[in-house]
Formats: C-alpha cells, sequence, structure tokens
C-alpha cells in the first residue's frame, strides 16, 4: 500500500505536472460558464473546482481523474438559486455530499457495471457533440482574427508533437498564442477577461446562511437528491472510461464516497455541487496525467491562476481554449460507433444513437443514460422472444 501511495506522487513527475497543468487550462472557461449557467457569480463555480479538486486529490477512488462544477449539475440550481437565493445553494450542496457519501457507503458503484456497452458510447458520443457545440457561442458574430487563431491552436496541438514532446502541445497552443496576441497588438480578439472579471480572493468557510429547519430540509432535499444522481452518473460512467483507456480497475465507491466529502467541503466555502468531467478527464490522462499529482497539480495552479495571476490568466485568448476543447471532442469521440456501424447490430446501434438523441435534446446526461439503458432492456427482450419463437418453430418442424 504505502509502495503504491509512493508512486501516486514519485512517478511520471513531468508529465503528471505538465497534464495537471493543461487540464486546469481547460477547466477555467468551464467553471465561469458554469457558475452562469447556474444563475451565480463566477467565484462560487472556481471555488467549487479548487475545494473539489484538492479533496479529491486524496480521497477519490480514481487517481488522474478530474472533478469540479459540472454543466449537466449547474443546470439543476438554476431554479432554487432564482426562488430562495444562493444561500440555499451552497446548503443543498453540503446535503449533495452526505446524499453521495451514502452512496458510497452503502456500495452503488457496482451499478455502473449493468450499463450496456452501447450506452456508454452513446454517453461518450453525446459528451462530444455537446462540448462542441458548446464553443460554437465564441464564433458568434466572430472577426477572421477568431477563426485563424483558432486554427492556429489546433495547428501546434497536433503538429508540435512530432518535433517537440517535452511540453504537451495543448499547453504550448496556450503560451504561444497568448504571447503572438500580445507581442502583435491583436486587440479585436476575445479573451478571458471578457468572459467574466477575474477577481477572487482565497475562499473562505461559511455556514449557509440559512435557518436549520424542516422546511429548509424540504426546500433542498429534491433538488440535492437531483444533483447527487446526477453527479453520480457522470462520476461513475468517466470513471469506467477512463479504466478501459488505461487498463486499471478502480474503486467506484471510494471515489463516491470522495465526491460526497469534497462536495459537502465545497457548501462551506461558497463553491457549487460538482462531479468528474470527462473532457477535463480525458485531456489529463491522455497528456500522461495518471497519478494523483496530477489532480492536486490542477488544483493549485487553478488557485495560483485565479488568485494569483488573475491578470495574466485575462489575457489568454478564448481562441486557444476552444481549440484544446475541439481536440477533446475529436479526441473523445468514438469514431468507430460510426466508421464501422456494418460491423455492430442494429440493436446496439439503435441504444446508442437514442442515448445520444436523449442527451442533446435535455443536455442531461442522466436522463439519455436512463434512456439508453432502459431502450436496451426493450431490445434485449425483443431479442429474447424473437428467439424463443425461432427455437419453438423448430421444435415444432
Amino acid at each position: 500500500m504505502n509502495g503504491s501511495w509512493r508512486k501516486q506522487w514519485t512517478s511520471d513527475v513531468k508529465l503528471n505536472v505538465l497534464a495537471g497543468i493543461t487540464a486546469t487550462l481547460a477547466l477555467i472557461p468551464d467553471s465561469l460558464a458554469f457558475s452562469f449557467m447556474a444563475g451565480v457569480p463566477p467565484t462560487v463555480g472556481i471555488y467549487a473546482s479548487i475545494c473539489i479538486l484538492l479533496v479529491i486529490t486524496f480521497l477519490g477512488g480514481r487517481p488522474g481523474m478530474i472533478s469540479a462544477a459540472a454543466g449537466s449539475m449547474a443546470v439543476l440550481m438554476l431554479t432554487l438559486v432564482k426562488e430562495h437565493g444562493i444561500a440555499y445553494l451552497f446548503a443543498a450542496t453540503v446535503l449533495t455530499g452526505v446524499l453521495q457519501y451514502l452512496m458510497g457507503v452503502f456500495k452503488l458503484g457496482k451499478l455502473v457495471n449493468y450499463v450496456p456497452k452501447p450506452v456508454l458510447t452513446g454517453f461518450v458520443n453525446a459528451l462530444a457533440i455537446l462540448i462542441f457545440m458548446s464553443q460554437l457561442r465564441y464564433f458568434d458574430h466572430a472577426n477572421w482574427t477568431m477563426y485563424a487563431l483558432a486554427a492556429a491552436a489546433l495547428l501546434i496541438i497536433y503538429v508540435l508533437p512530432r518535433f517537440f514532446k517535452a511540453v504537451p502541445s495543448p499547453l504550448a497552443a496556450v503560451v504561444l498564442l497568448t504571447i503572438a496576441v500580445w507581442a502583435f497588438g491583436i486587440h479585436d480578439v476575445n479573451r478571458i477577461g471578457d468572459i467574466a472579471a477575474i477577481d477572487v480572493s482565497l475562499p473562505s468557510f461559511l455556514l449557509p446562511d440559512v435557518p436549520f429547519t424542516w422546511e429548509t430540509l424540504g426546500i433542498i432535499l429534491p433538488y440535492s437528491l437531483s444533483l447527487a444522481v446526477v453527479g453520480f452518473t457522470e462520476t461513475m460512467l468517466t470513471q469506467n472510461l477512463l479504466d478501459e483507456t488505461t487498463g486499471e480497475r478502480t474503486d467506484k465507491n471510494r471515489e463516491m464516497r470522495g465526491q460526497g466529502i469534497a462536495n459537502f467541503v465545497a457548501g462551506f466555502f461558497g463553491g457549487m455541487a460538482g462531479c468528474a468531467l470527462v473532457a477535463e478527464s480525458v485531456l489529463n490522462v491522455r497528456m500522461g496525467g495518471r497519478n494523483r499529482l496530477s489532480t492536486l497539480v490542477a488544483a493549485l495552479f487553478l488557485l495560483l491562476l485565479v488568485v494569483v495571476l488573475g491578470d495574466l490568466l485575462s489575457l489568454v485568448p478564448m481562441a486557444a481554449l476552444v481549440g484544446i476543447m475541439l481536440m477533446v471532442c475529436a479526441a473523445i469521440f468514438d469514431w468507430k460507433s460510426i466508421f464501422k456501424v456494418r460491423d455492430v447490430p442494429v440493436a446496439e446501434t439503435a441504444v446508442m444513437v437514442l442515448t445520444v438523441a436523449a442527451v442533446v435534446v435535455t443536455h442531461d446526461l442522466a436522463v439519455g443514460v436512463i434512456v439508453g439503458v432502459v431502450a436496451s432492456g426493450i431490445f434485449t427482450l425483443i431479442l429474447r422472444r424473437s428467439r424463443r419463437r425461432e427455437r419453438n418453430r423448430a421444435i415444432e418442424g
């Protein structure tokens, strides 16, 4: 055990440090966007991401997985914030943590083993489509500079590794494009600072300013249950995907206990509930971030960027980050499910398509998984009845 723990901090140090930094750059615009989706100030998403990353580094069951504020959970928070205020969101986040911890205690992580393969494929493909769609908003009314910088980012990301591998190409793209925009005085391009003012202090402990009554529990419990289930679903499927990618078997129940504690803590530090993020997790792992060190670096680098280097962070052109996210879309999409569709049973393809459609229409990954599982069950039942009929006909004949 000690050897394994030591390995998480001392093996492949350079790869894990650079991967953690790269994942953070992809995480920042998402944290800001998710805050807007939930109707809360940008600091709420940032504080949540910092707290969750720090806690999950030590208590999570899947090293290298990036957990932070999540869009799939943010959409569930908007009504609560509008009707009752942000303090109730913090209280709901604390309760979400408790519920997720209990999910881990009662070992519900094994439920992910019953999710059919086509549903997992649909989940991943739908997420890639949603990420792609979310990046298109940065091209609304954009000039040619935005397109040129995004193309340059993709060129650096895909070409640089052929000649230089010391630094992850996505990180190099961000640094090079930021320097180029500053050096050439390019002003007609959106930067991170144009999305939100980066003015964040250190998170501080606070008790949610809500009455500790049964009425308050009645208000936040439905939201907390929804957040816990959605966070559970996305986290477990992300962990399953990373386990398949790396050929490892990691403890899903420990991950849920860790996620629960992380959300519990985040609620007391002005953060919103979060879960594992597929895009940033895949990016981290593909860049070499397989150990806990990469997650810790992501947390500390995020803290450093927003608290100490906020002015510098504001200068980063959005085109560079859009390029990274487009690369992630291409990386996580299961292209075999499209180009080798003839080699896959029709029922499996149908389940995958239904899962994708449900997610894209509702923008809710949990709904997509439920639709996919139900569809898979129906197709399995139909197939069994068809086989039974054929067997009976053969016997009668």
